[in-house]
C-alpha cells in the first residue's frame, strides 16, 4: 500500500485505473470463490487506503466491475437504470456487490465504474476459449441456446475507458456505474453459429448441458460461465451518442482475424 501511496503522490493530474483480480475462469469451489473476491475487495482497499493518505483527491478513477452483477438474468434487457440486485450467485453477484462497495469511499473528484460484459480480444484467453468448441466440432448450441451473450470489441472497451479517463472531450461519463457492453448481444446459439462461421467449421455438435458439466470439471472452469447469461446494453452510452466501431459480433469477430 505504500508503494501505491507514494505513486499517487505525484504532481499534476492523477487517475487511478483498478482492473485488480484473479481471473473468473476456474472451478466454482468456495476457496476459488473466496480468491476471486478478495483479490478485487483487497486491492480496491488498499487503493482506496492510498487515495486517502493523498493530500488532494485523485482527479479520476476507473473502477473495473462486471455485467456479472446481474447474475442470470435471463430475457429481462438491463440497462444502467436497471435496479442493483441485493443477492445472487456467489461465483458473481456475490463477488461484484463487495467489490464496488470498496471503491465507494475512494478520495476521487470523478469516478466511473465500468460494468463490464465479455471483452473480445486477440490477446486474451476469453477468445480462444470461446473458439475452441467450435474448433473442435462442438460449435453447436449449448444447453438448447437460449441464454443471451453480452460482449464487447477490446477497441470500444478502451474508447470508453479513456472517456472515463477525461481523455474523450467529446462523451463525458457520469460519476455513476457505466455498462461496456456493445448494443446487440446475441443468444448462445447465435454465438456459436458466429464462431462456427468465424472457425470456418460448418458444422457443430450441439452441447446438452450435463454434457457441458461433465467437461468443465476437466477444463476446470465454472459451468455457469456458459449456462447462464445476461441481456444487458448501455442506456448511458446511447445517450451520449456514443458510436461503436463493432456494433455487432460479426464485425467483431471478423476483426480480430479469427
Amino acid at each position: 500500500m505504500a508503494a501505491w501511496a507514494h505513486a499517487l503522490e505525484s504532481g499534476g493530474e492523477v487517475g487511478v485505473v483498478n482492473l485488480a483480480g484473479k481471473p473468473v475462469d476456474c472451478r466454482p469451489t468456495e476457496q476459488n470463490i473466496r480468491e476471486l473476491r478478495d483479490s478485487r475487495v483487497r486491492a480496491t482497499e488498499a487503493l482506496v487506503a492510498a487515495s486517502e493518505r493523498r493530500g488532494q483527491p485523485v482527479d479520476r478513477w476507473v473502477q473495473a466491475s462486471t455485467t456479472a452483477i446481474y447474475g442470470d438474468a435471463g430475457d429481462e434487457h438491463i440497462t444502467e437504470h436497471t435496479p442493483d440486485p441485493v443477492d445472487g450467485l456467489p461465483q458473481m453477484t456475490g463477488i461484484v456487490l463487495p467489490w464496488e462497495a470498496a471503491a465507494r469511499d475512494a478520495n476521487a473528484t470523478h469516478r466511473v465504474t465500468l460494468r463490464t460484459s465479455i471483452v473480445l480480444d486477440r490477446n486474451t484467453p476469453a477468445l480462444d476459449r470461446l473458439l475452441l468448441p467450435a474448433k473442435l466440432g462442438f460449435g453447436g448450441a449449448i444447453a438448447g441456446g437460449r441464454q443471451w451473450f453480452s460482449w464487447i470489441h477490446v477497441h470500444d472497451w478502451l474508447r470508453i475507458a479513456r472517456a472515463a479517463l477525461g481523455l474523450e472531450p467529446a462523451l463525458e461519463l457520469p460519476d455513476a456505474p457505466v455498462i461496456a457492453a456493445a448494443p446487440n448481444p446475441v443468444r448462445n446459439a447465435d454465438l456459436m453459429r458466429s464462431l462456427r462461421e468465424a472457425a470456418g467449421v460448418p458444422f457443430g455438435l450441439p452441447t446438452p448441458e450435463f454434457v457441458l458439466r461433465l467437461a468443465s470439471i476437466g477444463l476446470r472452469t465454472d459451468p455457469l460461465l456458459a449456462l447462464t447469461g445476461r441481456r444487458t446494453t448501455s442506456a448511458v452510452l446511447a445517450e451520449r451518442g456514443f458510436e461503436f466501431r463493432y456494433p455487432t459480433l460479426e464485425s467483431a469477430l471478423a476483426d480480430l482475424g479469427t
